[in-house]
């Protein structure tokens, strides 16, 4: 065989690897997005990640790896899109953000007979 065609079938072979290594690497994502969204009561939109960045890295023990970002959609309310990103090194889970909207979680809600929250009295101007 020529040198040519055996640079060409380990060219080949190399980003068949690629491929199936991020696949995998997606599919680990996807689980981990998947459970953070139901932990948190929150609706993953259009069920998958999408990839932003890939780049090598090194692991703990020194080993190259690649590190990818994927984004991802989800909502809290169910009317809104709001933007997450889930970072692995490898297949490994690295970073999952979640980021939340201002003030959410901070309404007051009365029990049931409880009188309505008073407002703040008016200082005098």
């Amino acid at each position: 065989m020529p040198w040519m065609e055996i640079l060409s079938l380990l060219g080949m072979l190399a980003a068949g690897w690629l491929w199936l290594d991020s696949f995998r690497a997606r599919e680990a994502g996807i689980r981990a997005v998947r459970a953070a969204c139901d932990a948190d009561d929150l609706q993953l939109l259009d069920d998958t990640v999408a990839l932003a960045s890939l780049r090598p890295a090194r692991d703990d023990e020194g080993r190259l790896r690649w590190r990818r970002v994927y984004r991802f959609e989800y909502s809290d309310t169910g009317d809104n899109r709001r933007t997450g990103q889930v970072t692995l090194l490898g297949s490994e889970l690295l970073l999952l953000h979640l980021p939340r909207a201002q003030g959410f979680g901070l309404q007051s809600v009365a029990n049931v007979g409880e009188a309505p929250p008073r407002p703040f009295p008016r200082l005098p101007s």
